[in-house]
């Protein structure tokens, strides 16, 4: 055997001492941890299923926690190997930190949908008005939601500003007020009026009985006397109700003798005498 075989075995056994051990140790966490990883993923399914989040946020979930066990599985086995890890945490940190910057925009999207997905402001079928726009809630997903419009036209809203701005969902409660009112002209019965629409209401049987309905004198106007009207119904029933008693109370009011008035001057006109 030559001296330059000798040194090399001589080097190679060094290396396999000193590296040797730790390979094996780090093999074995990779192997461990993998199973731990797994484990502990099935462990958060059960908690999903078990939880009231919604169907399209579990899947993101899932792979969310898989990736960061397993990137914290990878850095602790490269740790016993002996690398070192404070300048590969620092690169990693200043990397994530230039991918969020630019992605800011889209990270806040989803930041918002992931806080739309977990607290449920409103859920897919609620009618909405939020940013400037109103409709039905036909999806929400990870970055925006998705509403149709009565007319059928699609609006794509972000979820970072849905999520932190004001929003008004039309179908959270089961029932809703609606409001009408209705002028009489000056001269009119007020309390004949004011009997024909509780008749009314009284035959609808969408109309809520308690709450009783309201019905008072709102307004003195220029060109008629006002009465307000209050009545609870469910919320599906509201826009039908509040449809069929304006054409009701068009139709009825002059049964009764009763005047709906429009804007109008009374022109007098004098003439002088001359000499």
């Amino acid at each position: 055997m030559t001296l330059d075989t000798e040194l090399i075995l001589t080097k190679g056994a060094e290396i396999i001492l000193e590296f040797g051990p730790k390979l094996i140790s780090a093999i074995l966490v990779l192997i461990v941890g993998l199973w731990v990883v797994k484990l502990l993923v099935k462990g958060f399914n059960r908690l999903m299923e078990k939880s009231s989040l919604d169907d399209s946020l579990k899947p993101f979930l899932r792979s969310l926690v898989r990736t960061i066990l397993r990137i914290l599985l990878v850095l602790t086995a490269l740790s016993t190997l002996g690398v070192e890890m404070t300048s590969f945490v620092a690169i990693l940190g200043a990397a994530g930190l230039a991918v969020g910057m630019a992605l800011s925009g889209t990270l806040q999207n989803f930041a918002g949908g992931v806080i739309i997905l977990i607290f449920k402001p409103f859920k897919v079928g609620d009618f909405i008005e939020a940013q400037g726009y109103s409709g039905t809630v036909n999806s929400i997903q990870i970055f925006n939601t998705v509403l149709k419009t009565p007319d059928n036209k699609t609006i794509i809203i972000p979820n970072g500003g849905l999520s932190t701005g004001s929003m008004i969902n039309y179908n959270e409660e089961a029932t809703r007020r609606v409001d009408w009112v209705f002028g009489i002209a000056y001269g009119d019965d007020y309390d004949r009026a004011e009997s024909v629409i509780r008749d009314m209401m009284m035959r609808d049987d969408r109309v809520l009985k308690d709450p009783e309905v309201f019905i008072a004198l709102k307004e003195l106007a220029d060109s008629s006397v006002n009465l307000v009207v209050r009545a609870w119904v469910n919320t599906p029933d509201y826009w039908g109700v509040f449809f069929d008693t304006n054409q009701q109370v068009y139709k009825e009011f002059p049964k009764h003798g009763l005047n709906i008035p429009f804007p109008q001057v009374d022109v007098h006109m004098h003439q002088n005498s001359g000499n």
